[in-house]
């Protein structure tokens, strides 16, 4: 048994050099929670987000600093991220991380209001956002 756990503590130790230079200490994570049934607006939620991430921060994505994610409520990884939320609908928050603490920002409520009804204001609200978490 002792050999095995020696083995294994080599092992992570030679790996995580190489994981730590993949996985950086702050980046931005933008989380789209949903149900099965989307409405409209729900839809361009998801639609106009992944827009602004494509078009103003494809470099960073490549760079893992901008991550999506889409999180369907309704599978098992779902419900725990939305128990972890306090979410039980369609969410959108942009939230940074800088070295292991979260800076949660809920933006469900502005995304309602103007995804659909004011796109401009909205893709300018998300990427201001995005930068202001990454500086």
């Amino acid at each position: 048994m002792k050999p095995i756990v020696i083995a294994l503590s080599f092992i992570m130790l030679c790996l995580a050099p190489g994981w730590a230079e993949t996985q950086p200490d702050t980046f931005v994570e933008v989380l789209y929670f949903h149900g099965k049934q989307r409405c409209a607006t729900c839809k361009a939620i998801e639609a106009y987000t992944r827009e602004v991430i494509d078009e103003s921060f494809a470099r960073q994505v490549k760079e893992q600093k901008v991550k999506f994610r889409e999180i369907d409520l309704s599978t098992p990884e779902g419900e725990k991220l939305a128990d972890r939320y306090r979410v039980s609908r369609s969410s959108l928050f942009i939230n940074g991380w800088n070295e292991g603490i979260e800076q949660r920002n809920d933006l469900t409520l502005f995304a309602f209001q103007n995804a659909r009804s004011n796109t401009a204001l909205f893709k300018q609200k998300i990427r201001e956002t995005i930068i202001q978490l990454l500086k």
